[in-house]
């Protein structure tokens, strides 16, 4: 099963800029969208062969989720089954046979850390949310975290410690997630690769540079650790200023 994530900073824009040919290049089976920032009766794209399940954020052209799957989910719960109030839009999770998916667009805690305390709150309704799931079948749990956990997830950790992404506050809070039993997919599998990013600045020409961070992933429970085959940055793709990442699981 190919898995994709992608925070497309405006899907409008991005269907511009060659969406729907990625779609269909790449087929994967479910396509987890983040920052989608429209409604879905302004979608007017082509995505034959795929059901859509729309998340917007209440407040116009901001945020929002979206996830185009192949396979027929057995649910589907928005805003981490109601505990999520802030009607951003920011996580959608389908079920299905072997397990939940989870995608989420994480609160950007802006500068100076001014929506730092919305985000801790946010951090721990979601890791509640996903240890509730686990209990009753493994997470993969994708999406922009809005985090680079580890100094070998961003190029300069020197001179952006304590900025939003990464502040000692985010990064342990994804620490916390792994330690309530989740693997980081792509560390799991490559853990020295270095320059290894999946979101650069559009100052400066960051993204020609590689200056950039990694902070969409794909984590998953640590029990399906055996059907994890692959976890890819796919940063020769255009669009936005992030790059989808994606996860190969074998079908258990």
């Amino acid at each position: 099963m190919q898995l994709y994530s992608w925070n497309v900073n405006g899907l409008r824009a991005c269907l511009e800029k060659g969406f729907c040919d990625f779609l269909q290049q790449e087929a994967p089976d479910v396509l987890c969208l983040q920052e989608t920032k429209m409604l879905p009766e302004q979608w007017e794209g082509q995505a034959d062969g795929y059901r859509i399940y729309w998340n917007s954020a209440e407040k116009k052209g901001y945020a929002g989720t979206a996830v185009f799957t192949r396979r027929e989910p057995l649910q589907v719960q928005y805003d981490m089954n109601g505990l999520d109030k802030s009607r951003e839009g920011r996580c959608i999770a389908l079920e299905f046979p072997g397990f939940w998916l989870v995608t989420v667009y994480s609160p950007n805690s802006q500068r100076e850390l001014v929506r730092l305390p919305f985000r801790m709150e946010w951090e721990d309704l979601l890791r509640g949310y996903l240890m509730e799931l686990d209990r009753k079948k493994p997470v993969v749990l994708c999406g922009d975290l809005n985090v680079a956990h580890r100094p070998i997830d961003l190029k300069n950790p020197k001179t952006n410690r304590g900025n939003a992404g990464y502040s000692d506050e985010e990064r342990g809070k994804f620490s916390e997630l792994l330690a309530c039993g989740f693997l980081d997919s792509f560390r799991t599998l490559y853990p020295e690769k270095t320059d290894a990013y999946s979101w650069w600045s559009y100052k400066f020409q960051s993204r020609q540079k590689n200056v950039g961070w990694r902070i969409d992933y794909f984590l998953l429970s640590e029990r399906l650790r055996p059907l994890l085959q692959d976890s890819r940055i796919h940063s020769g793709i255009p669009g936005s200023d992030h790059c989808p990442v994606s996860l190969v699981l074998a079908d258990s």
